[in-house]
């Protein structure tokens, strides 16, 4: 598996942004992208959270490995929102909190957010999600089911992100009429997997105040460094083939995976790993006739 680090740019226009990385589909670490005047860069903390929202109950996410054979994953725990927040910062875990819309429920919290808007109005400033982290924890390796364009901030905490272009899915061993991939990548088994050494991708670590701009359709394994949390805001895909993607994810692929493991129920899982290996294994092949 090789990884090269993501480019890291300041002051860019947004023509010089469209024109080098949105529209080309290419990743890139903006460190302007928030607005250094934003409030939330200065106010935003756990004391902060656990005073305007600290009694909201919310889902917890714990280990993904164990539901690959679902598009998503279930929710392992509830818990009040400052006692979490009192969990990470004590010590590492596994859990984690996903598409937190806490912005919804404060929406005065988005007059805190400045952007420097690279996208000439193209950011859905109205969908924003937080994501919170335990040191350790991680994701699924995976792609949007919307195929969007994915912004992601970091306010908190230090993440690690490693990217794959779509063309990268064979290798992954992507699992059919899903969105995630087989391999466990944080501990990769090359016997049981050999298609991973042929991966080539991306690493990006983004810090407070720096943003991963995410391109439609990129797998991306997101790991804690460090505890910590997040804000995405999307746009819509550029190319009018993963706006079809998207759309066909959404209002096809999911509800028929879905049906057809409630019928099928294991023996549809298997048969989906089977395709996974039988598809790395051809492609492997293919490698080594070159």
């Amino acid at each position: 598996m090789q990884l090269k680090k993501v480019e890291r740019v300041s002051g860019i226009s947004s023509e010089e942004f469209i024109a080098n990385y949105l529209n080309p589909g290419k990743p890139v670490i903006l460190t302007d992208f928030i607005h250094k005047d934003s409030p939330a860069l200065r106010k935003w903390n756990y004391d902060y959270f656990k005073e305007i929202a600290g009694d909201q109950v919310i889902s917890l996410y714990g280990k993904e490995e164990t539901s690959r054979d679902r598009v998503a994953s279930a929710p392992v725990a509830k818990m009040k929102f400052a006692e979490y927040l009192d969990l990470i910062e004590k010590e590492p875990t596994d859990l984690r909190i996903f598409l937190f819309n806490l912005l919804k429920l404060k929406p005065e919290l988005n007059n805190d957010i400045i952007y420097n808007d690279v996208t000439n109005g193209k950011i859905l400033k109205w969908l924003p999600y937080l994501f919170f982290g335990g040191e350790g924890s991680s994701t699924r390796n995976h792609y949007d089911i919307d195929m969007s364009h994915v912004f992601i901030s970091q306010y908190k905490g230090i993440k690690r992100i490693w990217l794959f272009p779509l063309d990268q899915s064979t290798n992954l061993y992507k699992i059919p009429f899903s969105f995630h991939s087989l391999a466990n990548l944080k501990e990769p088994d090359y016997k049981q997997f050999p298609a991973l050494k042929n991966i080539q991708g991306l690493e990006a670590e983004i810090k407070p105040g720096e943003t991963l701009f995410m391109p439609s359709g990129y797998w991306h394994f997101i790991q804690y460094v460090t505890e910590g949390f997040s804000i995405s805001v999307r746009a819509l895909p550029t190319k009018p083939i993963n706006r079809w993607r998207g759309f066909r994810n959404l209002v096809f692929i999911r509800y028929f995976d879905n049906a057809m493991r409630r019928i099928f129920k294991q023996h549809w899982f298997k048969h989906k790993i089977k395709i996974a290996h039988k598809r790395a294994n051809k492609a492997i092949n293919r490698k080594r006739l070159k």
